[in-house]
């Protein structure tokens, strides 16, 4: 029985990666300040703590409480607009609080994975599907918050000697994806198919992304714990956004014509990652595909709004 600690745990991602610790008969601690995180996707079993990582102080005592054995840590400022528009906060939370993160960690020796972007690192410029190796240029805050936070685990782990890893996501979709917000654009989707309304695709439909399910990010996050080193978990495959809003009508039978408008401040017009590094490293690749995925998370995200009640 190994002991876990994953911060975020009460989030989209995040409750995922719980959900698969328990079953492999891990104990499992959930660290989360609930700023977007939603204490009932924290499954039952786990033991739940509500703290901002920030809080250097309260973060130690639940780390030490626990003496973790593994930390998977998903906390974050997530919001590319918010990072715009208050830059301060992003890096507090990105930067700072995965610092105290580490230097908890490293008094047990516990391995750290640690989730980072791709398409919000690497920016407009960088050739496509892209390599781990690609100087990162990113276009907001939020990718320059996260390329730092990546340096001082990367840093952590070269004078500790414990196998921190990094994981750059790409678009990560599936079930309890919030629609809420700007980012998760499969659930954002879902939801406007669900009450009948329009969206507004950005960037006239045309921007592509690399859409990787959470079920396939869970197994890359788990096959990651205790290997060092910087992996890309992705489909390398490039996929705009309006091929996603036409898979999505599909599988919900209803016809609306979506309003177009021009790409927001700090969002990338392609994105695409190379992942065969995880594939040697880790023995890892995505499993599901995007025709087999999207339907699949619609049906599950309107089973969530109407048990839920989303009617905003």
């Amino acid at each position: 029985m190994t002991r876990a600690i994953v911060t975020g745990g009460a989030g989209f991602i995040g409750s995922h990666v719980v959900e698969a610790l328990l079953e492999a008969r891990q104990e499992v601690t959930v660290i989360d300040d609930l700023s977007s995180g939603d204490p009932r996707r924290v499954a039952p079993g786990a033991d739940f703590r509500r703290l901002d990582i920030v809080d250097r102080s309260a973060l130690d005592a639940v780390i030490d409480e626990v003496r973790p054995e593994a930390i998977f840590h998903l906390a974050a400022q997530a919001s590319v607009t918010v990072s715009v528009s208050d830059p301060a906060r992003d890096c507090t939370v990105n930067v700072l609080g995965t610092l105290n993160l580490l230097e908890a960690a490293s008094r047990y020796h516990a391995p750290v994975v640690f989730t980072s972007t791709g398409g919000a690192l690497y920016g407009d410029d960088a050739p496509i599907p892209t390599p781990e190796d690609r100087i990162p240029v990113p276009v907001a805050p939020y990718g320059a918050s996260k390329w730092a936070a990546e340096a001082y685990v990367k840093t952590w782990s070269v004078a500790s000697g414990v196998p921190h890893s990094i994981c750059r996501l790409g678009n990560v979709y599936g079930p309890r994806q919030s629609p809420h917000g700007e980012a998760g654009v499969v659930s954002i989707f879902a939801h406007h198919l669900y009450k009948g309304r329009p969206p507004r695709i950005f960037g006239y439909g045309k921007p592509t992304r690399d859409y990787v399910h959470v079920a396939d990010v869970v197994a890359a996050l788990r096959s990651a714990s205790g290997k060092r080193g910087i992996f890309n978990i992705a489909t390398g495959i490039e996929t705009d956004v309006m091929s996603v809003w036409h898979e999505l009508q599909r599988a919900s039978g209803v016809e609306l014509e979506p309003e177009l408008a021009p790409l927001r401040a700090g969002e990338l017009e392609r994105s695409c990652l190379d992942s065969s590094l995880a594939q040697r490293e880790l023995g890892w690749r995505a499993r599901v595909s995007l025709s087999e995925g999207l339907p699949e998370t619609y049906h599950a995200l309107i089973a969530e709004f109407e048990r839920d009640g989303q009617d905003s």
